[in-house]
């Protein structure tokens, strides 16, 4: 109820525009705060459409992810040393998460794409196994081999000529199995199978044995012995005569076949230039070492 003071006498003029003053300050008052609602609900749509955007294009989804396991105070931590390149970087990761996840890591240090990398701790580690699996210390050393996308790009293409040839000796061979063809089968005939080979195991996947695979022999009858120096990012090619070391990085291709009536065994073409003609051609390579092979000199992006 209004008081005797606020109700004007009778007679007595009252000032409109004083009346209103307050009405209209208060409309000010309400549309400042609209408009500070408004400007807020915009700020917070605009980082859900972003997270929106990211989200469905699949980008830095797992980045995130980790960056907040990192910074979680209730994961296990472990502090060691990347060395890239002879560049070393200091990282602490969670103890309990996988090598795939560590990769993801590394590309933002390093520039190197997970796919393209591999890690090197008492031999290759596996994407699927944790920190802890591996049974990595403090102050350990993991070392990162691959190549940047600049490093792949950069690699020079064949010559169309060179190409043109390629595909007609490659759809010629298609239609026969590596074994059967000339080239192959003239040397198979002629060295027959290696007495010391290991034995080969068809249908079967093993890891690369800790020492060098040999008893095999390449086109002209020698000997072969092939090392994998994965701390150096290097293939030795060893016969009796020389030892070739060869960067994993420039190796283009890796090709294998099962040898006719012995499936146990394959035909194996690593291929050292940008053409088919620079395969090295090793024969009676042991089944079970073949895929371990392959992914030892081009890891799993495995596009040349």
């Amino acid at each position: 109820m209004a008081s005797n003071s606020d109700i004007p006498l009778e007679g007595s003029s009252v000032d409109l525009k004083e009346t209103k003053q307050p009405a209209a300050s208060s409309e000010a008052d309400m549309k400042e705060k609209d408009n500070g609602q408004t400007s807020d609900q915009a700020a917070a749509c605009t980082d859900a459409q972003i997270q929106s955007i990211l989200t469905a294009a699949g980008q830095n989804i797992l980045d995130e992810e980790e960056d907040e396991d990192s910074k979680s105070t209730d994961l296990e931590m472990v502090d060691f040393i990347v060395i890239f390149k002879k560049e070393k970087h200091e990282v602490s990761f969670p103890f309990d998460h996988t090598v795939s996840k560590l990769k993801s890591h590394i590309e933002k240090i390093t520039g190197v794409p997970a796919s393209l990398q591999k890690i090197m701790y008492k031999g290759l580690a596996k994407d699927d196994v944790t920190l802890r699996d591996l049974k990595v210390v403090k102050g350990a050393k993991i070392m990162v081999v691959g190549s940047t996308l600049n490093d792949v790009l950069s690699v020079s293409a064949p010559a169309s000529k060179e190409l043109q040839a390629e595909e007609k000796a490659s759809a010629k061979a298609a239609k026969e199995p590596l074994s059967e063809q000339k080239q192959h089968k003239k040397v198979l005939d002629k060295y027959g199978k290696p007495d010391d080979v290991p034995v080969g195991i068809k249908k079967c996947t093993e890891p690369l044995p800790q020492v060098p695979l040999s008893g095999m022999y390449n086109k002209a009858g020698g000997k072969v012995r092939l090392t994998f120096k994965m701390e150096s990012d290097q293939l030795w090619i060893g016969t009796k005569e020389r030892t070739d070391k060869i960067p994993m990085q420039s190796i283009k291709a890796v090709v294998s076949e099962a040898i006719k009536g012995h499936e146990d065994y394959h035909i194996m073409g690593i291929q050292l230039g940008p053409t088919e003609a620079s395969r090295y051609w090793v024969y009676w390579v042991p089944a079970q070492y073949v895929e371990a092979v392959k992914e030892a000199i081009l890891g799993k992006w495995q596009f040349f």
